[in-house]
C-alpha cells in the first residue's frame, strides 16, 4: 500500500477530472441515502487524498479518514486546512490494515474504496472491516470489478488486449494508474459480508458507459449533469451495472435483538 506515494499525484488529478467525479459523485449520492440523517461515525479507510473523507463531513458526518501513506495524508490534511469548517469532524490516522482504529466503540459506518484491489486477497480484509461496523452499522467497500474486465481496453479500441483479458477470464489488468490491479466479483463480497454477520444489500457498478474516456474529457455542466445521471440510472440495473469498471457492494451489520 505504501507504494501508492508514487502515484500520489496521479489519483489526485484523476479525482479532479470529470471521470473522477463520476465515481466519487456515484459513491456519495449511494451513502448519503443508506446512512443517518443524524451525524454519523465513519471510518474511511484508505482515504487517500481525502475526497470522501470530506464530502461526508461535508454531509455533517464525524469522519476519521485513515491512510498508510503519509504523502496522501499530507494532501489530505492540506485539503482539509482549505475547509476550517470542517476541522471538528475529521480527523487523520496514519495506518494500514493492521493497525485500523480499535479504541472506543465500533462505527455506524466503515467504508474502503478503491482498496482491494491492491491487495492479494480480499477474504482477510474484509474480515478486518465488518469487525469495526457497529449494529445497525454500515460497511460500503467499492472494488475493480472482476467480472467487466476487459470492457474498458476494447471501449478503448484495444481490441487485442481485451480479446487476451476476456478469453484469459484474467482477474487482474493494467489499472488507471498505470499499475496493474485485482478485481473482485460482487457475490463474492457479499458472501464475505454474511460470513461476518452482514447483511448484503444491493449493489452497484459505477462509471459503466464513461470509464474508457481519459482524464481529457470535460464536458459542460450540463453534459456532465446528462452522464451522471445516466450511469446512476444504469448503476443499479442487470446487465448494466454488471459492466461497471468498479462495484460498489454494501452490507449492513443488523441491529442487536431487545430482549
Amino acid at each position: 500500500m505504501t507504494a501508492f506515494d508514487s502515484v500520489g499525484a496521479a489519483y489526485a488529478a484523476h479525482s479532479d477530472s470529470a471521470r473522477g467525479r463520476l465515481r466519487h459523485d456515484l459513491v456519495e449520492r449511494r451513502l448519503l441515502a443508506e446512512l443517518p440523517a443524524t451525524p454519523a461515525r465513519i471510518l474511511d479507510v484508505g482515504c487517500g487524498n481525502g475526497e470522501m473523507t470530506l464530502r461526508l463531513a461535508a454531509a455533517g458526518h464525524q469522519v476519521t479518514g485513515v491512510d498508510p501513506s503519509a504523502t496522501m495524508l499530507a494532501a489530505a490534511a492540506d485539503r482539509l486546512a482549505a475547509l476550517p469548517e470542517l476541522a471538528a469532524r475529521v480527523r487523520f490516522v496514519n495506518a494500514g490494515f493492521e493497525s485500523l482504529p480499535l479504541d472506543g466503540e465500533p462505527f455506524d459506518a466503515v467504508c474502503c474504496h478503491g482498496v482491494l484491489m491492491y491487495l492479494d486477497n480480499p477474504r482477510q480484509a474484509v474480515a478486518r472491516l465488518a469487525g469495526l461496523v457497529a449494529p445497525g452499522g454500515l460497511l460500503s467497500i467499492l472494488a475493480k470489478n472482476r467480472q467487466a474486465i476487459g470492457v474498458r481496453e476494447a471501449l478503448a479500441g484495444d481490441s487485442e488486449t481485451a480479446c487476451r483479458l476476456i478469453v484469459s477470464g484474467a482477474n487482474r489488468s493494467v489499472g488507471n494508474l498505470g499499475r496493474e490491479t485485482r478485481g473482485d466479483d460482487p457475490d463474492v463480497l457479499d458472501r464475505l459480508a454474511v460470513e461476518h454477520g452482514l447483511s448484503p444489500q444491493p449493489w452497484q457498478g459505477v462509471r459503466i458507459f464513461h470509464d474508457h474516456l481519459d482524464d481529457a474529457w470535460a464536458p459542460d455542466p450540463a453534459a456532465y449533469t446528462a452522464a451522471l445521471e445516466l450511469e446512476w440510472a444504469a448503476s443499479s440495473r442487470s446487465p448494466y451495472r454488471d459492466m461497471g469498471h468498479l462495484v460498489h457492494t454494501l452490507a449492513r451489520r443488523p441491529e442487536r435483538s431487545r430482549s
